[in-house]
């Protein structure tokens, strides 16, 4: 077995808003790890086994209290339900989904399992070791306290290869990080519980340091950027492997005339890019503006993630 215990998830679920605690997020994560782990991978009918001695090795608890909390847990991860947003294939609307993530849990005292079943439509959003997904090591979450700190990581690390966010626009930020609308509304509330604490554990337990700036319109916040850096005792281990989710950003992005025109009135479509989009302009103007931003080697890293989204693989 490798001893580097990866969690593979598609980058659509990660951007979902959803709001899971924390015992239900380590439960989601080690359940998907014995799916990667086993060979079997996740299909509709797959019942997965989460073992309560697993879950306290991975998160420094004795074994009773972890089989009692992964009970506990299953119970409320099968009440909750994901939001995901794509495209209708027929008219290109955006759409958004609600599913549950799992329809079947059950226990076994004896041996301390408790066992999950991901729904059909959670499944495809959940795989294993494919195209444009983000991976990590569960020991790089496994001391993190804060279900928030957990959340802003793993949005944090889908642009490992630029080490530097786009804006987060504050409410769908605090949706992505699973804040309830009426919890900590005010600013300083949301910073002191939420932001500043999720990055002080980042900053203290896992392989990256990060820090944030605010943007504001007038004196009112209205979103931020992240810029983060691998710590050096880990840079070389992780250089050391080749990242799944992003190729080698050293090397300028190879596309001909054609494709950048292409993809970049793809892009220009993308909601997800929508906020990038100047005041007054149409798609073929925000496409043509984009064409020339894909010549910038600079500028490539930022699209690399939406350009990944829509197929785009590097030679």
């Amino acid at each position: 077995m490798d001893m580097t215990e990866l969690v593979v998830k598609d980058n659509a679920l990660i951007q979902a808003s959803y709001t899971l605690d924390l015992v239900e997020q380590r439960l989601m994560l080690l359940a998907i790890m014995e799916a990667r782990e086993t060979g079997k991978g996740i299909a509709p009918d797959s019942l997965l086994e989460i073992h309560a001695h697993s879950y306290a090795e991975h998160f420094n608890v004795n074994k009773e209290t972890a089989y009692t909390v992964m009970k506990d847990a299953s119970k409320g991860l099968f009440d909750r339900y994901v939001t995901y947003h794509d495209k209708n294939p027929k008219t290109g609307k955006d759409r958004s989904f609600h599913c549950r993530w799992v329809d079947k849990i059950g226990y076994e005292k004896d041996t301390g399992i408790v066992y999950l079943r991901f729904t059909h439509d959670v499944v495809p959003l959940i795989t294993r070791l494919e195209q444009q997904f983000t991976s990590y090591d569960i020991e790089q979450i496994s001391s993190l306290n804060s279900a928030y700190a957990i959340r802003l990581y793993e949005l944090l690390i889908q642009w490992r290869s630029v080490g530097k966010t786009p804006v987060f626009e504050l409410e769908q930020f605090r949706q992505q990080l699973g804040v309830e609308p009426l919890q900590y509304k005010t600013m300083s509330n949301f910073k002191k519980y939420v932001l500043d604490f999720a990055v002080q554990q980042i900053n203290e337990h896992t392989d990256i340091t990060v820090k944030y700036d605010q943007h504001k319109q007038g004196r009112i916040i209205t979103g931020f950027t992240f810029k983060f850096k691998v710590k050096a005792k880990t840079k070389k281990a992780i250089e050391s492997k080749r990242d799944i989710d992003t190729p080698d950003m050293l090397t300028s992005l190879k596309m001909t005339d054609k494709q950048r025109g292409t993809f970049a009135a793809k892009l220009s479509q993308m909601s997800d890019l929508s906020s990038y989009a100047k005041q007054g302009e149409d798609y073929k103007q925000f496409a043509a503006r984009i064409e020339t931003d894909l010549l910038n080697e600079d500028k490539q890293a930022f699209y690399l993630p939406y350009l990944q989204k829509l197929g785009f693989q590097q030679s």
